[in-house]
Formats: C-alpha cells, sequence, structure tokens
C-alpha cells in the first residue's frame, strides 16, 4: 500500500492513551475515549457484554471476516486490606515482577469516584532505620501503598472512602523522544491499540476499502488472561496486535514488527504466520521472527475459550515488558504498514 501513515496522529493517540488509567476492570474512562476517536473516523462502537469493544469495517468482500485485536488494559493492582498504620496492602492485577513497582507514584480510584495519590513502598523503605532494607524479598505481602494524606490509621484512610477492592493504577511516566524513543508503562498493549487506530485513520482519510470485512475487538481484560475468550462467531480469523518481547535468544529489536511463531498456547496458524513474513519482506518492513513461551495474547484467549479461527499475533518490539518499558516509533509505523499489506490483499491465505 502507497497510502502515507499519519505518524503524528499515532504519537499524539498513544500518548493520550497512556495517560488515562486503565488497569484490567477498571477501562470504562479509556473506552470511552475509545469510542469517541471511532466516532471521529467515522466507524461506530459496539460493547460485548463485559465491556470490550467492537469497530466493523465494511469489505469488499463481506463473505469472510478478519477480526484485528488490541487491549487498553494494563498491569495495575487493588486494596487488598487497609493496615492498622493507614497503610494500604495491594494485591496485582496482572503478572509483574514487584520490584518493578517498589517506589513508583500511584493513584487509588474509589468507588464513589474519587481519586488519590500515593506511593508504592516496601514494608522497609529506608536503609537509614532496617539494617535488611536491601535483601528483603519484594513479594505481594511486602509492599504497602503511603497515601498523600494526612492519615494515621485504618479509619482515617475508610473516612476518604477508601476500601478493599478499590483500583489502583501506576503512574505511566509517558515520554515521547526527538530520537524517536518512547518510553512509559503500559506500551503493553497501548502501543499496538495506537497502531489498530493508524490503521483505522489511514483507512478513513485515503478512503481505503479493506479487501475483507473486519471487526476490531478492544478488549480490556486481557492481563488476566481472557481478554478475547469470547469472539463474535462469524469472525474466522483473528490477528492480535500485542508487544513484541525482547531478550536472551529472541531477535527482536524496539525497531522492529514482531511476528510469534508460538506462545504458550502453542504454534500460531501456519498460513496466516507465513504470509505475514511474505508481506513483511515483499514491503520491506523491518520484522522478527521469534517464539514467546512464556506469553500469552488475546489470540491465545481465543484459541483456549474455543473459537474455530485461525489466529496470528503482531507487534511492536518492545524492551523490558511489564516493567519500565521502551519502543520506537518505527516499530509501531511498521506494525501499521503490515496491517495494511494484510487487510487489502485479496485472498491472503
Amino acid at each position: 500500500m502507497k497510502a502515507q501513515i499519519n505518524q503524528s496522529y499515532v504519537i499524539q493517540l498513544l500518548e493520550q492513551l497512556l495517560n488515562i488509567p486503565s488497569p484490567s476492570g477498571y477501562c470504562g474512562t479509556i473506552m470511552s475515549f475509545v469510542e469517541q476517536e471511532a466516532e471521529k473516523l467515522g466507524f461506530a462502537m459496539s460493547y460485548t457484554k463485559k465491556g470490550a469493544g467492537l469497530i466493523t469495517v465494511p469489505g469488499a468482500n463481506p463473505d469472510r471476516v478478519i477480526g484485528l485485536s488490541g487491549h487498553v488494559d494494563t498491569l495495575g493492582a487493588m486494596v487488598r486490606s487497609i493496615k492498622p498504620s493507614g497503610m494500604l496492602r495491594l494485591t496485582p492485577v496482572g503478572g509483574y515482577m514487584m520490584n518493578a513497582i517498589e517506589n513508583e507514584y500511584c493513584q487509588i480510584h474509589t468507588r464513589d469516584g474519587r481519586t488519590y495519590e500515593g506511593t508504592i513502598l516496601t514494608t522497609k523503605p529506608s536503609v537509614h532505620v532496617y539494617p535488611d532494607a536491601r535483601e528483603l524479598k519484594r513479594d505481594e505481602a511486602a509492599m504497602e501503598i503511603r497515601l498523600d494524606e494526612p492519615v494515621s490509621s485504618a479509619e482515617d484512610v475508610q473516612k476518604l472512602g477508601i476500601g478493599t477492592g478499590d483500583f489502583i493504577s501506576f503512574d505511566p511516566r509517558v515520554k515521547s523522544m526527538d530520537n524517536g524513543f518512547f518510553k512509559s508503562r503500559h506500551l503493553d498493549d497501548k502501543a499496538g491499540v495506537a497502531a489498530l487506530f493508524g490503521l483505522l485513520e489511514l483507512l478513513h482519510r485515503n478512503k481505503i476499502t479493506p479487501a475483507y470485512t473486519l471487526k476490531l475487538l478492544i478488549s480490556t481484560y486481557e492481563e488476566v488472561g481472557h481478554g478475547a475468550a469470547y469472539l463474535p462467531p462469524d469472525i474466522d480469523e483473528l490477528l492480535a496486535v500485542d508487544m513484541g518481547a525482547m531478550g536472551e535468544d529472541l531477535t527482536c529489536t524496539e525497531f522492529d514488527v514482531s511476528i510469534c511463531a508460538k506462545d504458550s498456547s502453542g504454534p500460531y496458524d501456519y498460513q496466516m504466520t507465513s504470509k505475514l513474513i511474505e508481506l513483511a519482506k515483499r514491503d520491506g518492513i523491518k520484522h522478527a521472527v521469534d517464539i514467546y513461551p512464556q506469553y500469552g495474547s488475546d489470540a491465545t484467549a481465543a484459541l483456549r475459550g474455543g473459537s474455530n479461527i485461525r489466529a496470528a499475533l503482531i507487534g511492536p518490539g518492545v524492551h523490558a515488558s511489564h516493567g519500565m518499558e521502551r519502543t520506537h516509533r518505527e516499530a509501531i509505523i511498521g506494525t501499521i504498514a503490515l496491517l495494511a499489506a494484510y487487510i487489502t490483499e485479496p485472498n491472503v491465505i
């Protein structure tokens, strides 16, 4: 496809997405934003019963439906209990290392709509006081939240309206750099969602009709394993757009589109994956083919949920996943280019 991708739109949208708190299960605000953004581009969005968004793009051939998915839910936490000291104990939402959130600023979102600031610390936060502060094992029991409010008891905290089950979001610390690097928490998978909207903007601006009908699923429970466990039954294949991991024995970089051949659900569809590799080579899209045995995606959830579909997985390469993540604009733009190539080519498989 020769049409130019609107990079400024994609980066601006990514910044907006990253700055909206959305731990798994607490996605009402961000989904309203996503719905409004879809409408600006001329696409209506409906909702599944558990709050995922569905955007349909009519294709030249309606007899086949290609699903594309990305998730706006992120890692986060919930209030597990209020300690007698006024500190909060947390329980994780999603899978991450506890040391990845140590000393991070956070927000507590109450059930009645109030928001409070806090900091995540260990129970022994000062080397000047605790001789074993460095050796303390960073696990759930060793972490707590210091509220930025004048509280010194559980009763003080309860008077603020804070209670067990309130959601906790982490400060994303978003930074877009002049050299193209983009660093923030939650690039998994808001970079993927920005890529999907970059595709929609491309289709809208250039009045492009995809070869087949598209159904975009914006899921809200991927980080806890069941984001796309339900798919509309007319979807024939699902191409999940999620981050590509980087590390030992992996070839993906922050400049690449990751094409995942296998993850914790097993091998992805041979024909879809082969076609994606072929298109990336044809169009000169920088890419890497890798295997992620400790990884799951919306496609994983769909397959394990019993969907009768083909499935594949691509996305921008992201360093330090589930920590302080970083990617590059080239990887996001490359992801959009590969998506555009896939959905505009008739008989792709």
